[in-house]
């Protein structure tokens, strides 16, 4: 008799390729790609417009970061609405609803050529911003193990491919985001800019569309499994009583995750231009935050091979440690290293990669292994929505640092978000090392049959949960 394994290694390999972009977790990886997009275009785009409107606010500290936070701002209002409930048809047949009205009011960007002033353009860019953050959030991937496994891919591949349809494929959109202004500004010139930062900024409608065809077909996925009825909630003030520890670490370094990742990505393209004085070439400076956010992929790539040799917690925090040297080192040489701008970008480019050797690569699997397999989507939901705070914070304060060391004009201005994402990525390090513990592959297994009779214990009827039943004679 044939096993599993050699009866997928006989089907032909386009329908293995087929097989594995309909999965959840591939569907989940183009999601994350298209939000990396959309969180990053907006750098560029607000570089554009400083350029092309110098005497307006888009250069102010308040417009800057008003624009840049506000895709966060959307994405944990999804989680507040959304990422409570649990799995059924009716969920998803909710979001299939939110993601068709924000789509069809995310499509079309003003532009201030219109009968707008400068700053009724910029509320309607923020509004649009907020929408795309409610309707492009990625389907949470806490879960992608379990999908993985139900698809046909081998344990052994897990943790490679999670890794790389989340965080690879976010900061591939983070990549493409700043390519796409560079080529259109290859194209126009000088002279259009008008015309790339539309087009650029416009073409962050399509994931709001793209996350609406997911939905649908998570919707129908659910119908099947699910019916319109969900499996039974668990009291959640019990299972936070229980693993308020891991959640406490977890969410917190998340959220130091997002506070450091996600502005330093933003804002990428605007620290070059601040380092050259403004005067570069706009090709010089998208090119370079090109190079920037490109660094990151390799740094997933490096987390995911690491791991098998260090596990999980040691892997997070040996790249949390690298990365805060790295941004000590640029604090302490950034007179130096500014008199060449690829030195520069390379140093800032390893910085967000170190980030990503750590935190981005272990994040996700250690939100799917710190808590029951009953309860990991909520304990992971709350997290990753205080990572999204965390996002937006640190987008919002980014360009306050900036200016509290001394200006963009200066030196120390242009160092404090370095001296301050690296003492926070060292404090990441410390919550990693005492708060949270990941549970085993064996271990989760006697977890859940533990938790099952917590639950029990306290008076709860889990007949209709979703909790691993304890075997005869283990209670």
């Amino acid at each position: 008799m044939t096993t599993a394994t050699e009866r997928l290694s006989t089907k032909p390999y386009w329908l293995l390729w087929f097989r594995y972009f309909t999965s959840p977790i591939s569907r989940a990886g183009t999601a994350r790609f298209l939000n990396g997009y959309t969180n990053a275009v907006i750098g560029a785009g607000i570089t554009l417009l400083t350029r092309e409107y110098p005497g307006s606010h888009f250069g102010t500290q308040y417009y800057t970061k008003l624009l840049a936070s506000m895709l966060s701002a959307g994405t944990v209002f999804h989680l507040l609405i959304f990422g409570w409930w649990p799995d059924s048809a009716t969920l998803a047949l909710a979001r299939v609803v939110s993601n068709m009205f924000f789509s069809m009011l995310s499509c079309g960007f003003p532009s201030p050529e219109t009968s707008f002033n400068i700053d009724e353009f910029i509320c309607m860019l923020c509004i649009a911003r907020f929408m795309l953050g409610v309707g492009v959030h990625a389907r949470h991937n806490a879960g992608s193990t379990i999908h993985m496994g139900q698809h046909g891919i081998t344990k052994n591949a897990q943790q490679w491919l999670l890794v790389l349809d989340t965080k690879t494929m976010t900061n591939a959109g983070f990549v493409i985001a700043g390519f796409v202004p560079l080529v259109l500004f290859w194209i126009f010139g000088n002279q259009q800019l008008q015309v790339i930062w539309s087009v650029s900024l416009g073409l962050g409608a399509i994931p709001a569309i793209v996350a609406f065809c997911y939905e649908v077909s998570y919707w129908a996925d659910s119908v099947e499994v699910h019916g319109h009825h969900s499996s039974g909630e668990v009291p959640k003030w019990l299972t936070l009583k229980r693993y308020w520890k891991n959640v406490l670490g977890l969410s917190f370094a998340w959220f130091i995750y997002d506070f450091i990742m996600y502005p330093f990505g933003i804002y990428s393209s605007m620290i070059t231009n601040n380092i050259t004085g403004g005067n570069s070439s706009l090709s010089i400076v998208l090119g370079w935050s090109v190079v920037i956010n490109l660094l990151c992929i390799p740094g997933t790539v490096l987390g995911t091979f690491l791991i098998d040799y260090l596990g999980l917690k040691t892997t997070m925090i040996v790249g949390l440690l690298l990365q805060a040297a790295i941004g000590f080192t640029m604090g302490i040489m950034y007179s130096q290293l500014t008199n060449h701008v690829a030195t520069f970008a390379v140093m800032y480019g390893i910085f967000l990669g170190l980030g990503e050797v750590g935190p981005g690569s272990c994040l996700c699997t250690l939100a799917a292994q710190s808590g029951p397999t009953a309860v990991n989507k909520q304990l992971s939901v709350i997290a990753v929505m205080i990572g999204k705070v965390g996002a937006f914070i640190g987008t919002w304060v980014f360009p306050q640092i900036i200016d509290s060391f001394g200006g963009s004009n200066t030196m120390k201005g242009n160092t404090g978000p370095f001296w301050i994402g690296s003492g926070l990525a060292i404090l990441g390090a410390a919550t990693i090392l005492f708060l949270v513990k990941p549970f085993t592959d064996g271990s989760m297994e006697s977890e859940d049959k533990a938790f099952h009779v917590y639950l029990e214990e306290n008076g709860y009827d889990v007949s209709c949960m979703d909790i691993g039943q304890p075997a005869e004679g283990d209670v």
